[in-house]
């Protein structure tokens, strides 16, 4: 059985995207519980994955828990070197450690500024000074990675690595507010918009529980600035092009329409994570094809 991650809301949990991250984008598997933060079924759910305080929290199919989204990468590094969750050169991985522990600890005035909120990007918003004086550190960060070890890759340390997920929610951060960064940073930016497994979990994020509106602001909303997605719809009923769901091989009962065909989905959550973002689910587009 796979390890078990404990998550907050995938639209609002930093932390969680981070720690999610650390598995999708290396091809690691993993079974997820997600709870509601500010409801009592957060607490709920990390009782049941004891010391942890917070999410996310990993149980390993051991047992062990692990709290902590760098102690998370640390372990899985260690259990899974093949995976390369850090660089391989010596000099790489020494800065990308130091990256991922400057972001796990610093830009308090980013964050409090900022808070990430994955189902709305706003125009005219202007950050406070301290946010922005963050957000030009994490550029200076990412210039310096990118010009010493990016090589010919696109991120940071030319093969994504644990410090891309570490970065993935200042990206959504940049996207949600429409903050000023330079060519390089906005070029960066985008490549995580366009990252298939940050694709997902913002494609989960749009449809995984109610809007916590104690993040939303008084500005008029503008368009993502990632991908647009294709204009799939959901249905009532099929007949569908599949007989079995395309992610758990299940049978079909809620439907969706893209292109004038109509597929099939095991629950709705499936079809509505389709909905948000079909071109972001591999399993779904070899279908369509």
């Amino acid at each position: 059985m796979p390890p078990t991650l404990a998550i907050g809301d995938r639209a609002y949990s930093s932390w969680s995207l981070r720690g999610w991250l650390l598995f999708e984008a290396f091809g690691l598997p993993v079974r997820t519980e997600r709870a509601q933060i500010y409801t009592d079924a957060l607490p709920a759910l990390l009782a049941r994955f004891a010391p942890a305080r917070t999410v996310p929290a990993l149980r390993l199919d051991d047992g062990t828990v692990v709290a902590d989204t760098l102690a998370i990468a640390e372990e899985l590094a260690s259990r899974h070197p093949e995976a390369g969750i850090w660089p391989d050169d010596p000099a790489a991985r020494a800065l990308a450690r130091m990256m991922a522990a400057e972001m796990h600890s610093s830009y308090p005035a980013l964050r409090q500024a900022c808070a990430m909120d994955l189902r709305r990007a706003y125009a005219g918003f202007e950050p406070p000074a301290d946010a922005l004086a963050d957000l030009r550190r994490i550029e200076a960060l990412w210039a310096w990675a990118q010009d010493r070890h990016g090589g010919a890759g696109p991120w940071l340390f030319g093969a994504y690595s644990a410090a891309d997920a570490f970065y993935a929610p200042v990206a959504a951060r940049v996207a949600s507010y429409g903050l000023p960064i330079g060519p390089a940073g906005a070029a960066y930016v985008a490549r995580h918009l366009a990252h298939g497994p940050f694709r997902r979990w913002r494609a989960m994020a749009q449809v995984d529980g109610p809007d916590q509106t104690i993040y939303h602001l008084d500005l008029p909303l503008a368009p993502w600035p990632g991908p647009a997605p294709l204009a799939a719809r959901a249905v009532a009923a099929g007949p569908s092009v599949n007989a079995a769901c395309p992610y758990s091989g299940k049978a079909v009962t809620d439907f969706l329409t893209l292109d004038g065909k109509t597929y099939g989905f095991c629950n709705p959550f499936c079809r509505d994570k389709t909905v948000a973002d079909p071109a972001a689910w591999p399993a779904f587009m070899a279908i369509t094809a």
